[in-house]
């Protein structure tokens, strides 16, 4: 990802120990010691290239040289798991995506940083509750660290919503989304005006999850599908059958386009859209979390820059987020402990990397003080941070499990078969119920109780 430019960081005068104390020892307890060693290459793996800036940080204040492996997303999981089981080649600090988090936290590839000498209880009262309370394991021990939160909103294009509804203010546009049946009267009001309200049908998923927040699983092991859930099969149906989504699919090359301009109707995969005839349209709207803002519509709508806002959809969701841990196995957690605590609790840094990104903290020392003087200029000045905020404050971290990923991939596609006619509803969700069951015969659904 782009940056501004970096900022030199000052080295301490003061040597750093070889052999450093953690948070402090417990009552009672003689505090254990972490060596740092400045002679290793620290090593970092994650799905993601926004810890190279850090990284660049943290070899200038300590004095100690990093080594970044990224692995794409869609093999990360794959790729890493034997790594840690076995050990060899391993990293010393790995990051996760909330898909991987609940069933990594339980296994014993991230050091326990409820232990002396790192004591990461003590700092629970520093963070957004939902993202500390996400990285522990099911017996409360601390597994991993975020420096992020990323709840949800609705980001849209002002200079439409002035020509349909002479209008581009947040307050006002919540209200045209307040709720479903709101949301579907304001894409109509956007289709008779050339418009669609979203670049595909699809984006509402998050609502749902935030309309009735449940786990896809519950304390006795069996499935849980909302009514909810199943009222949004129809709304996505709805938004399919009436036009009102310019069909480009997220992440396809006409859904990035779509950010920028207009795109034509239903391109698909295509990755030349210039090549798909037909109608051209524009998309007003995306359901996009926090790093949405800035890591995906920032850089694909640079053109427009300045004229784009952010407000509540019909409901509040969350979506992704990294979270950061020690490997178990590393014989270099001193250094590996001062990366994370730099990542995730040095106020100095976080300060520059607020500065730097507009990311919204999980650190509330360092969200206090900007929250009321935040400002994004491609939002037109709007407080994107005390939005933000307010959002996190209604995040459920317990409607999170370790069956997410693959559950959710399931229902997206039987919902798909709906909204595109192949299925009925009946039929998808009975082949939702045979595909959760084939994939995770411990889980006790509906079939089960015939």
């Amino acid at each position: 990802m782009k940056m501004k430019k970096y900022l030199s960081i000052l080295l301490s005068t003061v040597v750093v120990a070889t052999s450093l104390v953690g948070c402090g020892p417990k009552t009672g307890e003689k505090s254990k010691t972490l060596e740092v060693k400045k002679d290793k290459v620290l090593r970092v793996w994650s799905f993601t290239d926004e810890l190279k800036k850090p990284l660049e940080y943290f070899e200038k204040k300590y004095g100690i040289k990093t080594e970044l492996t990224i692995i794409p997303t869609e093999n990360y999981a794959s790729k890493i798991q034997p790594v840690l089981e076995s050990g060899v080649g391993a990293p010393d600090v790995f990051t996760a995506e909330i898909a991987w988090l609940k069933q990594w936290t339980d296994l014993p590839y991230w050091e326990n940083l409820s232990e002396d000498p790192y004591n990461a209880d003590e700092w629970e009262k520093d963070y957004v509750p939902y993202v500390f309370n996400l990285g522990k394991d099911s017996k409360g021990n601390v597994k991993a660290l975020s420096w992020q939160a990323t709840p949800g909103g609705f980001i849209y294009k002002r200079w439409i919503a002035r020509k349909v509804w002479g209008n581009d203010d947040p307050a006002f546009i919540a209200e045209k989304l307040s709720t479903m049946e709101n949301f579907l009267k304001a894409a109509e009001e956007l289709k008779k005006a050339g418009y669609k309200i979203l670049p595909d049908e699809g984006a509402i998923r998050w609502f749902a999850k935030g309309s009735d927040p449940k786990p896809w699983v519950n304390e006795k092991n069996e499935l849980q599908l909302t009514q909810a859930q199943i009222d949004f099969m129809d709304y996505q149906k709805k938004l399919r059958d009436n036009e009102y989504t310019a069909m480009a699919p997220e992440w396809s090359p006409a859904w990035f386009a779509s950010m920028q301009g207009p795109v034509p109707v239903n391109a698909g995969w295509e990755k030349d859209i210039n090549k798909v005839k037909g109608n051209k349209t524009e998309v007003f709207g995306y359901v996009m979390p926090t790093w949405g803002l800035h890591y995906v519509i920032k850089p694909n709508a640079k053109n427009t820059a300045g004229d784009w806002g952010l407000t509540n959809g019909p409901s509040p969701y969350f979506w992704g987020g990294t979270w950061i841990g020690i490997y178990s196995g590393s014989d270099n957690k001193g250094a590996a402990w001062e990366f994370v605590k730099m990542m995730t609790h040095d106020e100095e840094f976080l300060n520059w990397w607020y500065k730097e990104t507009g990311d919204l903290l999980s650190y509330k020392p360092v969200t206090d003080k900007v929250k009321d003087s935040a400002s994004d200029s491609f939002l037109k000045g709007q407080n994107h941070y005390q939005f933000f905020l307010k959002e996190a404050d209604k995040i459920n971290p317990n409607i999170v499990t370790k069956y997410d990923q693959g559950i959710d991939n399931i229902w997206g596609n039987v919902v798909s078969e709906y909204v595109n006619g192949r299925k009925t509803k009946e039929e998808a969700i009975n082949e939702f119920y045979k595909q959760v069951k084939n994939a995770y015969p411990e889980i006790i659904t509906p079939l089960d109780k015939k």
